[in-house]
């Protein structure tokens, strides 16, 4: 009997360690969202210091609801492209403040909550052609890449052309060469924290090309900065509502995607539900902490690798990622040489969806190219978008397939034409 109750807590004692294994894994697989989220908030009108914590205090709390609500090993972080959407399209493009921004990620979550808890998200993922939503993917990835070229100076900005090859002989530029190449050889390799090697490797790149900032690790933290709260002085303009339809709908599909993906690796296909309304609960806090809304971490794939099977895994990330908060100034010290490389490579990884566009239907084929193209060529998610959704039914008509189109998606693209005509009218 001794025996029996010995070998039983060393049973329970190696679950233990198998799943706060499994949720250091999946931290040391996603803390790097803290540097690359930070900064791309960075650019739409905060601290970059600020930036990080509230990239942080969103993965620790979306994380431990996930654990303590759904009972699911999986990790909730800000949004690869989501993030993009908000800083360079509703804060930069639509030319709201940060704070009007974040009104917008509060009502673009409410819906997605209500799609949680309503049949209105079935509604919306069966109005919506499976080619625009793949569009919308590949046309963020190729979006994300522009912007790690742009960061890592392989690219930038021309006078009379949109982009430039950089200069090759800058530092910033050899720094970033370097840590891209050492980026995609972990990446492909499918070494473990590969992403966080690659910031590390980069910021030593830097140190020795002397264009690393070490004053930054003497940054404090100013706490008042960092008390958020949505604005609504812009909720009379139009552009202001139009900025919520695309955050709702990139939420929602693909929130849906990741979740049903990971909880088939769990065999967990029972606990959806759940999952979902908790991730849109999380997308909502999001906006009173000061970030891009969060979603199901695609790294969660090295979580369920590493056997993580139970809410011990994703508390512990959670607490993991609350307790990054000490090395924030250390964090700052990394500089976009270093983080550019990511961006690619995820980029690069959401591209790859355009295998799912059905390249022998024009009439599918042609408005999600549109998506795809005019997303990184505009500089504007939301515009990008726009001309895949008019072309839609336009294409749709003119073969006669009309019986195609669903009333939901003739009202989402009638949508999306007014807000062109009143762009061009000035009205």
């Amino acid at each position: 009997m001794p025996y029996n109750n010995n070998t039983e807590l060393e049973a329970t004692k190696g679950k233990w360690r198998t799943e706060i294994v499994a949720g250091l894994v999946g931290y040391l697989t996603t803390v790097y969202i803290v540097a690359v989220n930070g900064s791309i908030l960075s650019e739409a009108g905060i601290s970059l210091e600020a930036g990080m914590l509230a990239t942080i205090m969103a993965s620790f709390v979306g994380t431990i609801l996930m654990g303590l609500f759904a009972k699911l090993p999986l990790i909730l972080i800000p949004g690869m492209g989501i993030n993009a959407l908000f800083a360079y399209s509703i804060v930069e493009g639509a030319g709201l403040t940060f704070q009007e921004g974040l009104a917008v990620v509060m009502i673009a979550s409410i819906l997605f909550l209500i799609t949680a808890f309503s049949r209105l998200g079935v509604l919306l993922k069966e109005a919506i052609p499976e080619s625009l939503k793949h569009a919308i993917t590949v046309g963020l990835g190729f979006f994300l890449i522009l912007i790690g070229l742009e960061k890592s100076e392989l690219v930038v900005s021309g006078a009379n052309t949109i982009v430039a090859i950089g200069d090759f002989t800058s530092p910033t530029v050899i720094v970033s060469l370097l840590t891209l190449f050492i980026a995609i050889f972990l990446f492909i390799k499918n070494i473990p924290a590969n992403f966080l090697i690659t910031m590390i490797s980069g910021t030593i790149f830097a140190h020795f090309f002397g264009i690393l900032d070490t004053g930054k690790s003497a940054v404090s933290i100013n706490m008042d900065e960092m008390l958020f709260m949505p604005s609504f002085t812009a909720v009379d303009e139009l552009g202001f509502w139009l900025a919520i339809f695309p955050l709702a709908m990139i939420l929602i599909f693909e929130n849906m995607g990741l979740l049903h993906g990971q909880l088939h690796m769990l065999e967990r296909n029972n606990s959806y539900k759940k999952a979902y309304q908790v991730t849109a609960f999380s997308s909502l806090t999001c906006a009173f902490f000061g970030t891009s809304p969060t979603v199901s971490a695609a790294e969660n794939a090295a979580v369920i690798a590493s056997n993580g099977r139970s809410r011990k895994a994703s508390v512990t990330a959670g607490l993991l990622f609350l307790a990054t908060i000490f090395i924030i100034p250390w964090i700052s010290m990394i500089p976009n040489a270093a983080i550019s490389p990511i961006l690619i490579i995820v980029g690069v990884l959401m591209a790859q969806n355009i295998r799912h566009v059905p390249l022998d239907d024009l009439s599918e084929a042609l408005p999600a190219f549109l998506i795809v193209a005019l997303i990184p060529f505009t500089y504007s998610i939301a515009d990008g978008m726009a001309f895949g959704f008019i072309a839609y039914p336009i294409v749709k008509l003119a073969l006669g397939k009309q019986k195609e189109l669903s009333i939901t998606l003739i009202i989402i693209s009638a949508l999306f034409l007014f807000d062109f005509i009143i762009k061009i009218t000035g009205i």
